[in-house]
């Protein structure tokens, strides 16, 4: 797949899933732990510095304006239908089994591992008109412990989780995973650590 687009048939087919789609009210509560706490600048994880090598211009999206932007029915709409369309549409597969080594973000065709869904995603979205500093790429662990991936993507009335292995969409304080890092809303080739406030006061919602 050609790494600088991404095929504008998704287009046509989200079509009729953003025609059924619609934000829950849920969506529109007020949460107990809206958004991330962000912390120090951290280390960038290694896949990410070695896809940056090679797709300088997504590395170096410098953003001065950083406030969420506002959660509308359309927005919510792109989020579930994008997340939806690369679920469905790649099929996960690990980069060991895939390429024949350990870490490789790329942009997936019919295969990826998890990074490369995020990637996907990310792209759709940035397409759509969403800007850099509302979709992080954001590093997990999950509760077997195991590292995972997923997309972050910031809104005024919170911040929001598009996984691969869910076609739901959640609060990030509603899933179990525990957040390490993610990129910087301010320079899209930074990274910062996350402060898990919900374990500051208590388990998982």
């Amino acid at each position: 797949m050609n790494k600088n687009k991404i095929s504008q048939g998704w287009r046509t087919a989200i079509a009729a899933l953003l025609l059924t789609t619609s934000v829950p009210a849920a969506a529109m509560a007020m949460q107990a732990y809206p958004h991330m706490q962000t912390g120090q600048t951290t280390s960038q994880p290694i896949g990410h510095y070695n896809y940056c090598k090679k797709n300088m211009s997504d590395c170096s999206i410098v953003s001065a304006n950083t406030a969420a932007p506002k959660l509308t029915r359309q927005r919510w709409q792109q989020m579930v239908s994008t997340n939806a369309y690369a679920n469905r549409n790649v099929s996960p597969v690990t980069d060991l089994d895939y390429y024949g080594v350990e870490e490789l973000w790329t942009l997936p065709g019919k295969f990826g591992d998890c990074e490369d869904f995020v990637l996907l995603k990310r792209k759709m979205l940035l397409d759509l008109g969403w800007p850099a500093s509302a979709l992080l790429i954001t590093v997990v662990r999950q509760p077997n412990g195991d590292g995972h991936a997923v997309l972050t993507v910031r809104t005024d009335r919170a911040d929001y989780v598009l996984d691969n292995l869910d076609d739901r969409i959640f609060e990030w304080d509603e899933t179990e995973y525990t957040y390490l890092k993610r990129q910087s809303e301010r320079n899209s080739g930074r990274w910062t650590d996350i402060i898990d406030s919900r374990r500051l006061v208590g388990s998982v919602k």
